[in-house]
């Protein structure tokens, strides 16, 4: 039996023993075709993250981006893809979306050396390690690239949903070199976001710039829908700005003020990518501020 070196996904459908997915094989397109979106369950069982699509709590959402490179490559363009790459599986990320007491979301911005995704907004998260819990990967995660110390006992934590992540986005901009699933855990923590805000200490490795951010950006955020051409309208009542934290090559940080217009840019489907939020990320923030709605109802 192969040694396992990584998480990869492994897909089951219909009670069927569980495969690993290829690097060039739709994940979510596996569940429902030509679909976007699908409810499955998920479970990491001996090194292998697993998602079926039976469940009996209804699973979590699983969704792809409307133009999802892996759902346009046409059979010549996979085969024509470099041997290792096609050789990689698709790999398993979480992300935390780690949620203040007074309802405030931590966002980073990645460094501009990172070869995916550079100078993109994102909540912290990376790579699922051998042998770790999703819930430990992610706080794991939250410490390396903030930290953040934070300890299961004083969170609540809830898997909202999974991302299908290709980079890059779009064929348009070259053919696909990293597929991932992305988890995004909700991490509740009883502190403020002042208070959270206090002990940070980003890594500059990874982080360039730090936010936190609430509904009414949020709700912005996501109505600027990539891969849509109308044009973004920001609510009046929302100011221009918002305090950001830069993060020095050296660590050292400071205050400064980004345009809310920043957050709100759309994917560029050509060219040089932008300063953003990341598509997969305004999926999360939607699935947070239903969040937000039942909790409100319920309360």
């Amino acid at each position: 039996m192969e040694k396992v070196r990584k998480i990869l996904v492994h897909l089951s459908k219909e009670n069927a023993a569980p495969q690993c997915a290829r690097f060039v094989q739709s994940i979510t397109g596996h569940f429902v075709g030509s679909e976007d979106q699908v409810n499955v369950s998920c479970s990491l069982e001996n090194n292998r993250f697993i998602l079926c699509d039976r469940s009996c709590d209804g699973g979590v959402p699983l969704k792809r981006a409307s133009f999802c490179p892996i759902k346009y490559l046409s059979h010549s363009e996979a085969v024509s893809l470099p041997p290792d790459t096609l050789s990689r599986g698709v790999d398993v990320g979480v992300a935390v979306l780690l949620q203040s007491s007074n309802q405030r979301l931590l966002l980073t911005r990645r460094a501009s050396s990172l070869r995916i995704f550079p100078n993109v907004w994102v909540p912290p998260g990376g790579h699922v390690e051998l042998d770790e819990k999703l819930l430990d990967a992610g706080l794991r995660e939250l410490q390396e690239e903030t930290g953040l110390k934070l300890s299961p006992d004083e969170i609540s934590s809830q898997l909202l949903g999974m991302w299908e992540s290709v980079y890059p986005p779009m064929l348009s901009r070259g053919p696909p070199q990293r597929h991932h699933v992305v988890t995004y855990m909700l991490l509740k923590s009883s502190q403020s976001h002042l208070q959270l805000q206090a002990c940070l200490r980003p890594d500059p490795a990874e982080v360039s710039a730090c936010v936190w951010v609430d509904a009414g950006l949020v709700k912005a955020v996501v109505s600027a829908v990539d891969g849509e051409k109308d044009s973004v309208r920001i609510p009046a009542d929302l100011p221009q700005t918002i305090s950001v934290t830069e993060v020095s090559s050296r660590g050292e940080l400071s205050e400064t003020s980004l345009p809310v217009s920043l957050f709100c840019n759309r994917a560029p489907d050509h060219g040089e990518d932008i300063e953003r939020v990341s598509t997969g990320t305004k999926f999360a923030l939607e699935l947070w501020l239903k969040t937000l709605e039942s909790h409100a109802e319920m309360g």
